[in-house]
């Protein structure tokens, strides 16, 4: 997901995407330990997107900026 399409959802789905990219990110673990990843980028990918999503929740949850 790009930031603008991060950005426009709630903190509520934000949360389940969030869920979402650590169920994905322990699988492809779990793929990693079998031998079978088929896209190793696919973890940076993943931690990213993850980091991503927890910082514009931190950004929210603090409120607008003070200027």
């Amino acid at each position: 997901m790009k930031v603008k399409e991060i950005r426009d959802l709630t903190i509520e789905e934000l949360s389940n995407k969030e869920k979402e990219l650590r169920k994905e990110y322990f699988n492809l673990k779990f793929q990693l330990a079998a031998g079978r990843v088929e896209t190793p980028s696919r973890f940076t990918q993943v931690r990213r997107e993850i980091a991503r999503i927890k910082t514009i929740m931190k950004e929210k949850e603090a409120g607008p900026k003070a200027v």
